[in-house]
């Protein structure tokens, strides 16, 4: 496994690679759980080579705090990737990023940034957008792999990749969670005893979620889950939302030709959790 802190040292390492190498590209903040190694593994299936990016990203952070907190584990991180053999690892600074210039571009997804994270997070998906954008250019991959837990996230990726044109096929994959049904998160690490044991109703309410919406309208739903957390004084909802998984609006009424996805955000103590499900 090779390590590179350089863009000008990936980057000739990539050159150098045989024509018609694929490349497989993990964006990640590091503190990586199962649910990144799985995201690993689907690109190793695919790809020749493998490429993981380990790198806390300022400009999507809207409050400090959160980002002095994010947990920092590279050693950890280097060894879990070292074990199930990623090829190649980029541990960038922050410096070597944005050339001293620690600010995000404005980028326009058509949308799709207003909604839900975007009511919450002021700017958030401009530093995603820009992060991404920047290690697209740096590492060149074929394939790039995101987990649909952040699925807001996801559909702003590929709108990205479409509007620049950036000749890279964006896939998303599946949440991996734990066996109580917590979506894997470096967060949850973050989390006390009490909070961690109760942090799966977040994941057993979206799944009352789904089967209601079987039968009963959006709003319905909506008043449901609000309900069900008034119930559990351990865990604050930010939002819970019904929304078009191609334009991510929230819905009141169904079209049987379009697809759907319950989307939630919870406050445990000061964590925040995020999670969803297909409808």
């Amino acid at each position: 496994m090779l390590v590179f802190a350089k863009i000008k040292s990936i980057q000739q390492k990539i050159k150098s690679l045989k024509k018609g190498t694929s490349i497989g590209f993990v964006p990640t903040m590091g503190a990586l759980h199962k649910g990144h190694l799985s995201l690993i593994k689907q690109a190793k299936k695919e790809n020749d080579i493998v490429v993981v990016s380990i790198f806390v990203n300022p400009t999507q952070f809207d409050k400090k705090e959160d980002l002095i907190n994010y947990p920092k584990t590279i050693d950890t991180d280097l060894s879990l990737l070292k074990s199930i053999y990623c090829d190649i690892v980029f541990t960038p600074t922050a410096e070597e990023i944005y050339s001293n210039n620690i600010q995000s571009q404005s980028f326009n997804f058509d949308g799709l940034e207003f909604q839900m994270e975007g009511k919450f997070r002021d700017g958030h998906f401009d530093g995603v957008g820009t992060i991404v954008k920047r290690l697209f250019e740096i590492v060149t991959p074929h394939k790039s792999y995101f987990g649909e837990k952040d699925f807001q996230q996801l559909q702003i990726i590929k709108k990205m990749v479409e509007k620049y044109q950036i000749p890279v096929k964006v896939i998303g994959c599946d949440i991996f969670r734990e066996k109580d049904g917590l979506a894997m998160s470096s967060r949850n690490s973050r989390l006390t005893k009490k909070h961690r044991e109760v942090a799966p109703f977040i994941y057993k309410t979206l799944k009352k979620a789904k089967i209601e919406f079987g039968t009963k309208n959006a709003s319905e739903i909506v008043e449901m889950v609000e309900n069900e957390f008034k119930k559990q004084p351990l865990l604050e909802l930010e939002y819970f939302e019904i929304a078009d998984e191609e334009t991510l609006q929230s819905i009141k009424n169904k079209d049987q030709k379009r697809k759907y996805r319950a989307f939630i955000a919870i406050f445990a103590n000061k964590i925040r959790l995020i999670d969803n499900i297909s409808l």
